[in-house]
C-alpha cells in the first residue's frame, strides 16, 4: 500500500507542475479562435480540463493568463533567437536569413501564429497587454534583425539602408504571412502558401539588400 502511495505521489506532482502550461495551451487556442476580449477564464479552464478554482490557484486574471502564454513559449522563441545571434553574428547574412526563417517556423507556422492576428486587432483595446508584447517580443526581435542589418552594412555585404524601418520592411510581410493563415485562409487558403511565398519573400529581401555595382566598373 506505501508502495502504491508513493508512486501516486510523483503522478500528482507532475500533474500539478503541468498545469500552468496546460492552461496557457488552453488560453493560446482560445484567444487565437476567439479573440482576448471575447474568451473567458470559464472556457480556458473547461478546455483545459480544471476547475475555475483551480484555474486561480495559477492565474488572477486574463492578463496575466496571457502573459504566461507569452511567457511559456514565445520568450522562449526569443531566447534561442538571441543564442543564435551570438553564434553567426560574423556571418550576417546567414544569420539575417535564419532569423528571419527561425520566426516563421517557430512561430508564424505553429500556434502561436495566431498571437500577432490578436495583437493587431484588440492592442488598442488592452493597451496594458500589448505593452508587455511589445517589449518582451517586438522589441527584442526588431534588435536581431536591426544587428544582422548593421554587420552586414559594415561588412560590405550588403547596402547602405535605413536599419529601423528596414526592420520593419522585413518583418511585416511574415506577420502578414501568419495572420493570413489565421483568417483569410478560410476564403482562400492558396494565396500564401508557404512554399511559394517564403522563396519569393527571400528572392527580394537578399536581392534587395544586394550592393549595387559600381558605376563603370564591369563585373
Amino acid at each position: 500500500m506505501s508502495g502504491t502511495l508513493q508512486q501516486a505521489a510523483p503522478r500528482r506532482r507532475r500533474r500539478k507542475e503541468a498545469r500552468p502550461s496546460e492552461l496557457a495551451a488552453a488560453a493560446l487556442s482560445l484567444f487565437v479562435e476567439k479573440g482576448y476580449a471575447a474568451t473567458r477564464l470559464d472556457e480556458v479552464a473547461a478546455r483545459a480540463g480544471v476547475s475555475k478554482g483551480t484555474l486561480y490557484l495559477y492565474f488572477d486574471s486574463k492578463e496575466a493568463l496571457f502573459k504566461a502564454v507569452i511567457q511559456d513559449r514565445v520568450v522562449a522563441v526569443m531566447s534561442e533567437g538571441e543564442a543564435l545571434y551570438a553564434s553567426l553574428k560574423d556571418d550576417p547574412a546567414r544569420l539575417l536569413r535564419e532569423i528571419l526563417m527561425g520566426w516563421w517556423n517557430l512561430i508564424g507556422a505553429t500556434d502561436l501564429g495566431g498571437i500577432p492576428k490578436v495583437m493587431i486587432a484588440e492592442a488598442q483595446n488592452f493597451p496594458e497587454v500589448a505593452r508587455y508584447f511589445y517589449e518582451d517580443v517586438i522589441s527584442r526581435g526588431r534588435v536581431l534583425v536591426a544587428g544582422a542589418l548593421q554587420g552586414g552594412i559594415e561588412r560590405g555585404l550588403f547596402r547602405p539602408v535605413d536599419v529601423p524601418a528596414t526592420v520593419q520592411v522585413l518583418m511585416a510581410p511574415l506577420i502578414m504571412l501568419s495572420v493570413w493563415r489565421n483568417s483569410m485562409a478560410v476564403c482562400d487558403p492558396v494565396a500564401c502558401r508557404p512554399e511559394v511565398y517564403l522563396p519569393a519573400y527571400f528572392d527580394l529581401v537578399f536581392k534587395g539588400l544586394e550592393l549595387a555595382p559600381v558605376s563603370g566598373v564591369s563585373t
